[in-house]
């Protein structure tokens, strides 16, 4: 299996930055796409961004020109650079891998990320 652990949330003000990381463990080189995803309260979870080993990259229109991703492929470590944060950014914001080998999607534990006047 695979485990994944995030780190790097916290409190930030309105038009702030912060940069999100994840590390991969276990069978990782199973892994095709990582991505963040974040839930706030009473919503449901959504996609922020995903990188595919491919290359290819796809963002939110919420989050398109404030928010960067990218992968250190050597350590199975992603990021997550947001800036210009927004009130609405609010939300636990969550790491994802998946594997097209075993048709398996991992999750790990949440980062809460508070943007706060």
């Amino acid at each position: 299996q695979v485990q994944l652990v995030e780190s790097g949330g916290g409190l930030v003000q309105p038009g702030g930055s912060l940069r999100l990381s994840c590390v991969a463990s276990g069978s990782i080189r199973s892994i095709d796409v990582m991505g963040w995803y974040r839930q706030a309260p009473g919503k449901q979870r959504e996609l922020v961004a995903r990188i595919f080993s491919g290359g290819n990259i796809n963002f939110a229109d919420s989050v398109k020109g404030r928010f960067t991703i990218s992968r250190e492929n050597d350590k199975n470590t992603l990021y997550l650079q947001m800036n210009r944060l927004k009130p609405e950014d609010t939300a636990v914001y969550y790491c994802n891998a998946e594997s097209s080998r075993w048709g398996a999607a991992y999750w790990g534990q949440g980062t809460q990320v508070t943007v706060s006047s």
